[in-house]
C-alpha cells in the first residue's frame, strides 16, 4: 500500500501525461514556454483571483511574497508554531523575525485569538508587526473571516501559505483567495503535485503582479539584461507545467471529489475511537493529509508500529512544534508556551490519502488501527 500513490495515478493519467511530455519535449522551450502560460491562466481562473505567477517551489513562493512587501530587519510575521518548518524559515531568511502563535486543536490552523497576543509580544520586543502568514494544514483553509478581523485590527497583511490548502474552500471561496497574496506548493504530495518541485503565487493586485514578475527572474526591467532589483532565480520548468495541466484536468474532475469520499469513509469507520479531523460547515478540504489525533504519545507510537506490521504506511505531520526548533531557538520560547502544537506533536499520525484508494483499503487501514485502539 501506498502512503499517496503516485504511481496509480501516472497509470491512470498515462496517456494524456506521455502525449503532454513528449509535446513539450518536441517544442524545445524548457524555460517559461507556452504550458506556463496556459497554466498560470487556468490556476487564475480556478482560484478566482487576478494573477498567478508560478515560481520554482512552495518556499520561493513565500520569500518572493516577503520580497515583494519588502519586509525585512525589525518586522514580524505571525506564524503558526504547528507547521512545516519552510513557513518560519522564509520569514528569517527575509532577515524579518517569525513571531509564533499557536494553532486550534480541531482543525490544527492557527488560533485567530492568539494574533493579538502575537502582536503584543512583538512589540514589546521592539518589532514593527507587519503580517500574519497562516497555514492551510493537511488541506484545510484556515479561518479566514475571522482572521480578516483581526489582522485589520493591527494593519496586517496575510500571506495565505496556502502549500497544502489548494483545492480546499471557505464559504464557496477557493484557498489561496484569502490571502493578500497567496502561495501554494506543487511538490509531488501535494494536492496538485507536479513531477518535481514548484510553486505559484496568487494575487489580484496589478501592482505586486508586475513587481513578482521581476522578483522570480532575477529582478529584471523591462529589458531581460536590465536588472532593476535583487531578485531570485525561480521559474517553474515547462515540463512540470505540462505536467500540471493534465493534473489540473484530473483533480477538478475527479480527483478532489474521490478524496472527499475516502475521508468520509475513513471518518465513518473510525469516528467512535479516535479524534477524526474536522472540517467546519462552511468548508471543505482538499484533503493533503488524513490526521487522526490519539490519546497520548504512547498511543500514537503504538499504532504506527502496529500499522507498519500489518503493511500500513503513517506518517507523522509535525513531530516538533516551531517554537521548540533548534535553527528558531534564539526566538526565546519554552516547552510550554503553545500547548496545543505540542500536543499535537505528541498525538497525530497520517493515513493513507490519495484519491486512487479503494473502499477495501480504507477498510485494511480502518480495521488496522480499530484493531489497535480497541484491544
Amino acid at each position: 500500500m501506498e502512503f499517496r500513490d503516485l504511481k496509480k495515478q501516472y497509470q491512470v493519467l498515462k496517456d494524456q501525461m506521455d502525449r503532454a511530455l513528449l509535446d513539450t519535449v518536441a517544442a524545445g522551450t524548457y524555460i517559461m514556454g507556452g504550458p506556463v502560460n496556459t497554466l498560470e491562466a487556468r490556476l487564475a481562473e480556478y482560484v478566482g483571483v487576478k494573477h498567478c505567477l508560478t515560481c520554482g517551489n512552495g518556499t520561493d513562493a513565500l520569500s518572493l511574497a516577503l520580497m515583494a512587501w519588502g519586509i525585512g530587519p525589525g518586522d514580524a510575521v505571525l506564524v503558526p508554531s504547528f507547521t512545516f518548518f519552510a513557513s518560519a524559515e522564509t520569514v528569517v531568511h527575509a532577515g524579518a523575525t517569525p513571531v509564533l502563535v499557536d494553532v486550534l486543536a480541531d482543525t490544527f490552523n492557527i488560533d485567530p485569538a492568539g494574533i493579538a497576543p502575537a502582536v503584543e509580544r512583538a512589540r514589546a520586543q521592539g518589532l514593527r508587526p507587519v503580517a500574519v502568514m497562516p497555514v492551510d494544514l493537511f488541506g484545510l483553509p484556515a479561518d479566514y473571516p475571522v482572521i480578516h478581523k483581526e489582522a485589520g485590527k493591527y494593519g496586517l497583511k496575510i500571506l495565505e501559505d496556502g502549500a497544502q490548502g489548494f483545492g480546499g474552500t471557505v464559504g464557496g471561496r477557493q484557498g489561496c483567495s484569502f490571502g493578500d497574496i497567496s502561495t501554494t506548493s506543487f511538490f509531488p504530495a501535494k494536492p496538485l503535485g507536479c513531477y518535481g518541485d514548484g510553486g505559484a503565487i496568487f494575487t489580484g493586485d496589478d501592482g505586486l503582479a508586475e513587481l513578482l514578475t521581476s522578483l522570480r527572474f532575477h529582478g529584471k526591467g523591462s529589458d531581460k539584461y536590465d536588472n532593476v532589483r535583487i531578485g531570485l532565480n525561480s521559474r517553474l520548468d515547462t515540463l512540470q507545467a505540462a505536467i500540471l495541466l493534465v493534473k489540473l484536468d484530473a483533480f477538478g474532475q475527479s480527483e478532489l471529489a474521490a478524496v472527499q469520499r475516502a475521508a468520509a469513509l475513513y471518518t465513518e469507520r473510525l469516528a467512535s475511537a479516535v479524534q477524526c479531523p474536522v472540517t467546519p460547515e462552511s468548508c471543505t478540504s482538499s484533503w493533503a493529509q488524513y490526521t487522526i489525533t490519539l490519546q497520548s504519545r504512547a498511543q500514537r507510537d503504538g499504532l504506527q508500529r502496529h500499522l507498519k506490521e500489518h503493511g500500513v504506511p503513517s506518517m507523522v505531520y509535525y513531530p516538533k512544534p516551531m517554537h521548540l526548533q533548534s535553527a528558531l531557538k534564539d526566538l526565546g520560547y519554552h516547552p510550554g508556551d503553545f500547548p496545543v502544537s505540542e500536543q499535537l506533536c505528541e498525538t497525530v499520525l497520517s493515513l493513507p490519502m490519495h484519491p486512487y484508494l479503494t473502499e477495501a483499503e480504507i477498510d485494511l487501514v480502518s480495521g488496522a488501527v480499530l484493531g489497535y485502539v480497541q484491544k
